[in-house]
């Protein structure tokens, strides 16, 4: 039963969900390919995948297989790439999985330097706002804030601590006023960042003197992209909730003002975890140590105004 060649051809498939696709892949023709995927079909003795002239599906019995081999092939995988890894070189493919207000703090500040250094080296990035099973999802590592990551994975702090802080644009809050506590929010237009995979709205949430709160904000913008979330306050469409050191040139520049400092929830960091038993590998490794030199160094605490 145990086919390597046939598992191979069968989970290239079902992840390109097309034999040409999968035969470029794999380097083989797609009649080859056809004929392995057929021929594991009869070893296993259930059909795996449902064909037509026009697409490629799996049947149940494969999505089962597929959701059992996954995890075990990354596992394969990494056990390879450990036993390269005496050379101690960062090669082959890292795959990641991060939150939607990750990626523009911790990957693109590392990524060019990251390659650079190691040309064998390849990075998948995966951004979606929920908690990603990464061991089934064939990543080999995420990066979330430490309060959403389980017991069971090795952690590495990749940032400082950093505050979330309301924002908006001089004219904005000149036009608006600017609010003096928490619940004057509900009287702004404020720019709600809805999280990606869940569709729901992150929570506005504030911190003063050991006293929590949040506040179910609204206005008439909504989007699930940072960046995006900034234009439109810079432009005087509304208020902000964001982490701060995003903020950095604008508040350094005087196009964003924070408001409410007093109640800025401060936010552990984010962190790198990986499963404990693929230990630390060389392309891990890797990763860690640029992003510690660039993210540790990047003033987390920006030089801006106080409110007024």
């Amino acid at each position: 039963m145990l086919d390597p060649r046939g598992i191979q051809a069968f989970v290239t498939v079902a992840e390109h969900r097309s034999f040409s696709a999968a035969a470029r892949a794999l380097a083989v023709t797609p009649s080859a390919l056809s004929q392995a995927v057929r021929a594991f079909e009869d070893r296993v003795g259930v059909p795996l995948l449902s064909r037509t002239t026009r697409s490629v599906s799996l049947t149940d019995a494969g999505r089962r297989l597929l959701t059992r081999l996954t995890p075990v092939l990354h596992e394969a995988e990494a056990a390879l790439e450990e036993a390269r890894g005496s050379t101690d070189l960062a090669q082959g493919t890292l795959r990641i999985s991060v939150g939607g207000l990750v990626a523009p703090l911790v990957i693109e500040p590392v990524i060019g330097k990251l390659l650079a250094a190691h040309p064998g080296l390849s990075i998948e990035i995966s951004v979606d706002d929920r908690f990603v099973d990464i061991v089934a999802g064939g990543f080999d590592a995420g990066i979330r804030v430490r309060g959403f990551i389980e017991h069971d994975f090795t952690i590495v702090r990749l940032t400082p601590p950093f505050r979330f802080v309301v924002a908006g644009a001089p004219s904005y809050l000149d036009r608006r006023g600017r609010p003096v506590r928490p619940r004057d929010l509900l009287g702004h237009d404020c720019i709600n960042y809805r999280r990606s995979g869940t569709g729901t709205f992150a929570a506005w949430k504030f911190e003063r003197r050991g006293q929590k709160q949040e506040v179910a904000v609204s206005g008439r913008i909504a989007c699930n992209e940072g960046s995006l979330i900034q234009n439109m306050a810079l432009a005087g469409h509304g208020l902000l909730y964001l982490p701060e050191p995003a903020l950095v040139p604008h508040l350094e520049s005087g196009a964003l003002e924070v408001v409410l400092q007093d109640y800025a929830v401060l936010i552990s960091g984010f962190f790198l975890y990986f499963p404990r038993r693929t230990g630390l590998q060389p392309k891990l490794r890797a990763f860690i140590e640029i992003a510690k030199e660039l993210l540790g160094a990047r003033g987390y605490v920006p030089k801006v105004r106080r409110e007024k």
